[in-house]
This record gives C-alpha cells, structure tokens and sequence, in this order.
C-alpha cells in the first residue's frame, strides 16, 4: 500500500539520505556500502573481475590496472564495489591502502596496510588471515575443517593439551609443504591468529610492530629491530602474499593517491607507490594490483619517472595502448538509476512505500542534469541539497557546476553537521581499530587544540600548536601563558617496551625540546618487567611534573570524527572556518574530558582503569569438546 504523502514527507523533513554520504570513506569500503549501480562505470569494475578470473584460470600470473578519473568520478565507488564483489566469494583477498603517512617509510606501512586489511572479515565471517591459516593447516594436515571450527574447537583442545607444542607442530607441518618461505615465523604467526586470545597480538607482530617481550616469548616470534623494518618490510611482504596466494588471489587498491607531500628522495605519493606497485608486479607469484588517480597525475606525474615506461607498462598491463581505464560522466539514465537505488533502500529502511520510485524528485529534472558532465559526488550533493517536498524544489541544475558552492535547502542544519554524523557512525564501526592508530589519535588532538587558539581552559591560554621537529615521538607542542607554558604530547599505543622507552626518553628531555610538562596519552598499561620505561616514566610523573592521561574511546571519538570531516573537507566541499565553527559551537574540544586532563595540573599518578595488553602465561584451560581431533605430536 502506498503510504500517504503527508507520512512520508514527514520522513523527508527529517531523514536525508543523501545529506553527509557525498563521498566513499575507507569504512565503506570494508563494512557496509553506499548503494551501488553496478551498470555505471561498468567497464572498470569488470577489468578487475576479468583479470582475477584470468589468474584463477592460469592464463596470467600478475595483472596491473590504473583507474584515471576526475574528482567525484567514483574511483572509490568503484573499488567499494570491487570489495563488496569479491567479498561474497572464498578465493580472493582483498588488500586497500589509502593513507601514506611517512612516504619515507612506504614499505613498513604498506606492510601494516597488508596486516590490517587482512584483518577485515572475508565471506566466511572470520579474518582473512584466519582463513588462509584454516588452508594452510588442511593443506599440510589433509583435512577440512572450517576456520570456525579450528576457533571454536579444535585449537582450544589442542592448545590444552599441548600447549604452544601446538603450534611448533603446525608450524613445522605446513613447512614441509611449504618448502620457499624464507621466514618460519610469518607461518607460526598466521597460525597463531586462529586462536582466540593469541590473534590480535599475531596480526600485530605481522603488522611489523614490536610486540612485549613476554608476548613475544609466549608467541614463539622474534621481535623486529627498528632500524631493519624498513629494509625487512616488503621482503616480509612478499612472503605472505605468496603464502596466501596459493589459496586465494590477491587483489591490492592504492586509493587517494593525490595528497601533496613529498618524500626526502623528492617523489610525490603516487610516485613512491608506482614503484612500489612495479616491484610487486615483478615479484609477486600472483595478484592484481589496482591504483586510482586523477588523470593529471597519471600524465604529470607517473610519466614523469625515470623508466617511466617501464612503470607504465606495469601498471596496465592489460591495456593494448597502455593506457588507464577512464571512468566516465554520468548521463541521464545513470542519475536515475543512481537516485532510484538510492532512494529504494532509503524507503525500504524505514517501511514507507512513496508515490513513485523518485519520490520526491522529478524525472525530468533529473534527467535534465545528465545534459552537463555530472559527477557522482555532484548529484549526490544536489539530491543531498534538494531533498524536500516536490512542492518546494526549484531548478538548481548549475549547482552541478563544481566552481559554485550551491545552495543549501535547510538553513537550520549545519553544513558540517550531516558529515560529522557520518563520521560518527564510521569512528563507531571501527574504535578498536583507530585506538591502535597513534597518527591517527595524535592528529585529532592536534587539530582539537588548534581550534582552541586564543581561548583559556584550565588556566591555560593557548597561544600556539607547535611541531616538535628531529624527532619521531612527541606529536605536537602545546605553548600558552605567554610561552610561560610548553606542554610536549604523545600519543603511545604501541605495546613493546622498546618503543615506550624511546618514547618517554624523549618526553623526559626538557631541555632539548623546550618543555615545561611532558603528557602522556595512553590506554594501557606498562608492563612493569619494562625497566628502564619505568624509570623514565617515574622520572616523568614524580621529578618532572608530567602527566599520564588516560585515553578513553568515549572521549576520543567525537574528535576523531571532526579530525575525518577537517581531513575530507575539500571532497566536502567544506571550508576550515565551517569546521572551526562547528569545533566551537557544539563545544567538541573546549569540553572534552580528555583534551580537559591534559590541561590540568598534573597528579603525578598513574591513571586507573588502564587496559592490560599482557597475554596470560597459561593457556586456557576451558575446552569445548566437541570437534576434538588427535594432532599427532
């Protein structure tokens, strides 16, 4: 039955469907996904699907292909579809990487994209490094059991009866069969992700990351040195994705190639990672390795490389003319498609049946944005702006024009607020992971700080936000009371005391770096077996006048989402002072509890309620005994 228009417009004065979902986040692309029409821009998305198919097939090994497209084309919707596509099949794996924070470092942090995205769930609904361990040990073992039946089950017996003989077992099996890894530890640590309360400290010394010294003796896994991670990463690299590709394909996106920085050898991102992509190309067994980017840097910048063809013909590959695959404008039977399937889920959601399927659009507008060259991010943002009754919608086709800013329907809403909300739900569906992320984390506080320049908070008037250089652990300076006050914050996740050592040592130097508090922020504690971080951070607490804050996710979260929108605000077509204006108006920093403790005066304590990041010293003892196979030992 349709419901009546007075119901449904009701909805639309306080629903937009559109409103904040103008532009494809990363979380998109690993949880739920905008609506998709799989028909525009078909042509992409199949090159991708046509290569696997190809590689499972035998007929190609490695395939490269680059995706050129304007801003707002869709090259993330693209590989949002990508994603969700391979996602309900079992022989694929699906690698994303989309921030470059040191290009410096590009291998080691393409080495923690790898570890992470593996950490995504495939289409058994269990980590894709848990699948390929469930592979590795059917393959070594000749059985067939399901990655959850080794969670549930069979490792939890195992593990009580044999304890980490268990895994030494495993591990010496699946090398047998796996007689080219160079690495035995890559094998013991996939297998150790299939035990439940072991995983999350496997994927992280996969990342590449320092795990404790009694985590790391529990595990059975030498911890990396510093100084060899960059050299090590993409060696270590290659070795999973060739232990894995013997079972499933691995398709590996670089997205957002278009950030600005440059690296000390004087490459811009999509440079550094042209070259990395070529590598992989001549040493990978198997995969497909997709990059997306606009086309000037496609011309300006990858053609520009010393051996640029070379790169070129890597990076497609399966182009007769080498050259991208182009992503093209939408016409009018893709705006409808597009706004249909959108709304068609809008409506479905909240049970409304509308008068017709573009409810409360009209086709021929629609239609009539297809005569310029529509973006997909520019309808969205139309249908965002003139989401209201079909009574009160005026023709704003030059809304479309990207150099206008448009008009906003509703001057009640906030520009920023409906992104902000966005964000929110994103930050929600991945708070585990972002409290790992210490650049991350350091960088909402950094851009929450500078939005209280000027203001005074907990007797402190903030004067300046200033980076503390020669250095790679103190992430930002607080500078106030008229430079009276200089108050060095780090961000400190990481679980190894080596890294925590280093990290104090620096916040304890005064002198060196100008300070007159050293904060830091941290959710977990240290492990006392650390002795030298625990002199330094007693010297910090007790000597010093520093401060251990805790971190929170409750307090963090509303910053990271503001920190995401600031991050995207040109894709949002948002200005800084909008962003700044909303900081102040829904008071996001100036009471914060978090950004708060950091200004006040310091305890001279521990914080309490810090989380424990030690592994037990036993194995546990409670066994399901269901499922129970002998291993043999």
């Amino acid at each position: 039955m349709i419901a009546t228009t007075s119901t449904i417009d009701e909805l639309i004065r306080n629903q937009n469907p559109f409103a904040g979902h103008i532009v494809v986040r990363p979380q998109q692309i690993w949880g739920k996904s905008y609506p998709d029409v799989s028909s525009i821009n078909a042509h992409a998305s199949n090159a991708v699907f046509d290569a696997v198919e190809k590689i499972r097939n035998g007929k190609r090994e490695t395939v490269g292909i680059t995706i050129t497209a304007e801003k707002g084309l869709g090259k993330s919707h693209i590989i949002s579809r990508i994603r969700h596509r391979l996602q309900a099949e079992d022989n694929t794996l699906f690698i994303y990487m989309s921030k470059y924070d040191n290009l410096n470092q590009i291998k080691y942090q393409f080495q923690q994209t790898v570890a992470s995205s593996l950490r995504a769930f495939g289409n058994q609904k269990v980590m894709q490094w848990q699948e390929i361990a469930a592979a590795l040990i059917n393959d070594a073992k000749k059985c067939n059991y399901t990655p959850q039946q080794y969670i549930s089950s069979i490792y939890p017996t195992w593990l009580n009866k044999y304890s980490t003989r268990t895994i030494d077992s495993l591990t010496e099996a699946v090398l047998k069969i796996k007689t080219d890894v160079n690495n035995p530890y890559i094998i013991r640590a996939i297998l150790w992700t299939l035990s439940t309360a072991h995983a999350h400290y496997a994927t992280y010394w996969l990342s590449g990351l320092e795990v404790t010294q009694t985590q790391a003796d529990i595990l059975g896994l030498p911890n990396p040195k510093n100084e060899d991670r960059e050299a090590e990463a993409l060696s270590n690299v290659r070795q999973i994705l060739d232990i894995t590709s013997h079972y499933r394909v691995p398709v590996i996106c670089f997205d957002e190639l278009d950030i600005t920085d440059i690296s000390d050898t004087g490459f811009t991102a999509a440079q550094i990672i042209a070259n990395l992509t070529k590598d992989l190309y001549n040493s990978l067994k198997q995969g497909v390795l997709l990059l997306a980017m606009y086309p000037e840097i496609w011309n300006d910048q990858i053609r520009a490389l010393p051996q640029a063809e070379a790169v070129v013909d890597r990076l497609a590959s399966e182009q007769s003319d080498r050259q991208p695959v182009a992503l093209k404008y939408l016409n009018s039977d893709d705006i409808v498609a597009l706004v249909k399937h959108w709304l068609k889920d809008f409506y479905q959601e909240h049970n409304q049946n509308p008068p017709h399927p573009l409810y409360p659009f009209d086709e021929s507008k629609l239609r009539e944005l297809g005569k310029g060259k529509p973006t997909v991010r520019s309808v969205l943002k139309w249908c965002a702006e003139n989401f209201v009754n079909p009574d009160l919608i005026k023709d704003n086709l030059n809304q479309l024009d990207p150099n206008t800013t448009g008009r906003c329907v509703s001057h009640t809403i906030h520009p920023v607020k409906p992104y902000f909300d966005n964000e929110i739900d994103n930050v929600e569906a991945s708070i585990d992971t972002l409290m790992e992320d210490e650049i991350t984390i350091g960088s909402a506080l950094w851009l929450a700080f500078v939005s209280l320049i000027g203001k005074t908070i907990e007797g402190i008037t903030i004067e300046e936000i200033e980076e503390v250089p020669n250095q790679d652990y103190i992430d930002f300076k607080i500078v106030g009371n008229r430079k009276k006050v200089k108050i060095g914050v780090d961000v400190l996740q990481q679980a190894s005391g080596n890294t925590i050592q280093a990290a104090l040592n620096k916040l304890i130097d005064y002198r060196k770096f100008h300070l007159t508090r050293g904060c830091l922020v941290r959710s977990k504690k240290i492990s006392p077996n650390a002795k030298l971080a625990q002199k330094y951070l007693q010297q910090l607490l007790q000597k010093l006048g520093g401060e251990w804050v805790l971190l929170q996710a409750q307090d963090i979260k509303p910053l990271l989402a503001i920190y995401f929108v600031w991050y995207n605000s040109e894709s949002y077509e948002l200005t800084e002072e909008q962003i700044f204006d909303f900081f102040n108006k829904k008071q996001l920093a100036i009471n914060n509890p978090l950004i708060r403790e950091i200004l006040s005066d310091p305890s001279g304590q521990e914080p309490t309620n810090l989380t424990d990041d030690e592994l037990p010293m036993r194995i546990p003892q409670t066994v399901s005994s269901a499922d129970s196979i002998e291993l043999n030992l």
